[in-house]
């Protein structure tokens, strides 16, 4: 009788198992994550993958612009995105919501960012306080306005302003590279003491290891509340009937500005991504907890388990 019930215990285990498989589609065990060439993404892109690979799924990392992401979620070449900051990216993310063919979570995953132009704090010190007072500095500053990317929603918001001549900036350039490229502009000012306007955000460790100030009157150029930011995950719209555990997953992926910023530091100073999540998810057990809460293994055992095993 005792072997009879633990046969049966194990057919239900068997049982249950498999009806979780059955319940996510065959593709869902190989997650691909778009990912921008921004740190905080980066960041958090490697939580998701240390995250995934310790349940039994496989990932691959999909780098590429924001609308190459978006069409690529949409033709079912990438799963998800962590990384739409609202509303730096509200125009180029704009054509797919309308056409239905991405679907932005309800709750933010950062609902404390913040994203405008910056300056050193001593050109702050100087007058350089709003966007009004740019042109004032235009001398000072070559004419120039450091962007990000190309074809980044914070790069159009800048060249509309100056398309427009708004704030008088009619005869600026904007300078497109990449996060490592202008933040080493920003460095090579601030040892000359020379001011700069460049793109600004929170979280980054930019926050920590420049003394910035954040322009203000920004006429909402960079969304209300003077540059106010949430960043959400983007998926497919039928990605949670589909993959209902990666996406209960992606749900529970929550970050503080704080949390971000010690995930960034040590990829900022070229740490290898993944060894920074594995080693900050091992610290920060509760962490990791809340993430897996509900969230089962490939194989349907307790996926907190299977990652703290992982991580060992």
């Amino acid at each position: 009788m005792k072997a009879l019930k633990v046969f049966a215990g194990c057919c239900l285990l068997g049982v249950f198992s498999s009806s979780l498989l059955a319940a996510e589609d065959a593709s869902c065990q190989k997650t691909r994550i778009g990912v921008v060439g921004w740190t905080d993404v980066v960041a958090t892109s490697a939580v998701a993958a240390t995250l995934l690979e310790g349940l039994g799924y496989q990932t691959k990392q999909i780098t590429a612009s924001q609308q190459i992401i978006f069409s690529g979620i949409d033709k079912q070449q990438i799963d998800f995105f962590l990384g739409y900051w609202k509303p730096a990216m509200d125009s180029n993310i704009k054509p797919f919501l309308d056409k239905g063919q991405v679907k932005v979570f309800a709750e933010p995953s950062l609902k404390d960012a913040i994203a405008t132009l910056a300056v050193p704090s001593y050109a702050a010190e100087q007058g350089l306080r709003s966007f009004a007072d740019i042109a004032r500095f235009k001398q000072q500053l070559g004419g120039k306005i450091y962007g990000i990317e190309p074809g980044t929603g914070a790069n159009d918001n800048i060249q509309k302003m100056i398309d427009s001549n708004q704030f008088g900036l009619g005869d600026f350039k904007l300078i497109e590279s990449s996060e490592a490229a202008m933040l080493a502009a920003v460095g090579r000012a601030t040892t000359r003491k020379e001011p700069i306007v460049f793109v600004g955000w929170k979280p980054h460790p930019m926050n920590i290891q420049v003394q910035m100030t954040y322009l203000t009157g920004s006429e909402g150029v960079f969304g209300a509340n003077e540059g106010a930011a949430t960043v959400s995950t983007v998926t497919a719209p039928n990605y949670a009937e589909r993959c209902p555990n990666v996406h209960r997953l992606l749900t529970n992926l929550a970050f503080t500005a704080e949390q971000e910023s010690q995930l960034m530091e040590p990829i900022m100073a070229r740490e290898d991504a993944k060894t920074v999540a594995r080693k900050w998810l091992k610290d920060n057990p509760q962490v990791l907890r809340r993430f897996l809460d509900g969230v089962t293994s490939v194989d349907g055992r307790s996926g907190t388990d299977s990652v703290l095993a992982v991580l060992q």
